[in-house]
């Protein structure tokens, strides 16, 4: 059948990949575990929630209502690629340069905890630009109903796996190194860097401004 033509298994594990890291929990895990220091456990799980359900209802949204939202608002993939790729450097170089796990960025002393769930745990950092760039491309590219759904089971599948790993960080969280953690997003931050920077080569291809050629 025609219109079933791209899915196959490279599809789900390309979809799998880039959602992994628009919304999986690399990102966010170290600025989750930081923001949350000192809360009480019940807060710390108040905040998990309300942190995972903003990510998905946002990520749903998009997957439905992206390519939608593209014709709309007349601006391209390319330019959104662009748009977003400036996003996520602004926030790897505050990962690198800051001197804790929000970069300096957003300052959350004296916020109220569900408040900082939703920003920037949820969105950008969760839900990172990486990962609405996917999203909406996803919505717009879809090429049939089963696609869509195919892509609707990935984003599921890895929204499972952000609620084991958060869950486990809740857990152990007591016990880490806050040195280890700063090196790592530290480490972290350089790789984001690399994926802003793609993202914004990407957009400016998709464009026409420039071209891009593959190596093998």
């Amino acid at each position: 059948m025609k219109e079933l033509e791209s899915l196959n298994v490279s599809f789900v594990i390309d979809t799998f990949l880039l959602l992994l890291i628009g919304i999986g929990p690399k990102i966010a895990l170290v600025p989750f575990l930081e923001l949350t220091t000192g809360m009480p456990e019940a807060t710390k799980r108040r905040v998990l929630r309300k942190m995972l359900t903003t990510a998905a209802t946002v990520a749903a949204v998009l997957l439905v209502l992206g390519g939608l939202l593209t014709r709309l608002l007349h601006f391209t993939p390319g330019a959104l690629g662009v748009a977003s790729g400036i996003v996520l450097l602004i926030i790897a170089v505050g990962m690198i340069l800051g001197q804790n796990g929000n970069g300096g960025a957003h300052p959350v002393q004296g916020q109220d905890p569900m408040q900082v769930a939703v920003f920037p745990l949820a969105v950008p950092y969760l839900l990172n630009p990486a990962g609405i760039v996917a999203l909406v491309t996803l919505s717009g590219e879809a090429s049939s109903i089963a696609v869509a759904a195919v892509a609707a089971g990935v984003l599921i599948v890895v929204l499972a796996l952000d609620v084991v790993v958060f869950r486990w960080a809740v857990q152990v969280s007591g016990k880490m190194d806050a040195s280890r953690m700063l090196v790592t997003e530290k480490v972290f931050g350089f790789l984001l860097a690399a994926l802003a920077v793609q993202l914004v080569l990407n957009g400016l291809s998709d464009v026409g401004v420039i071209h891009l050629t593959t190596g093998h």
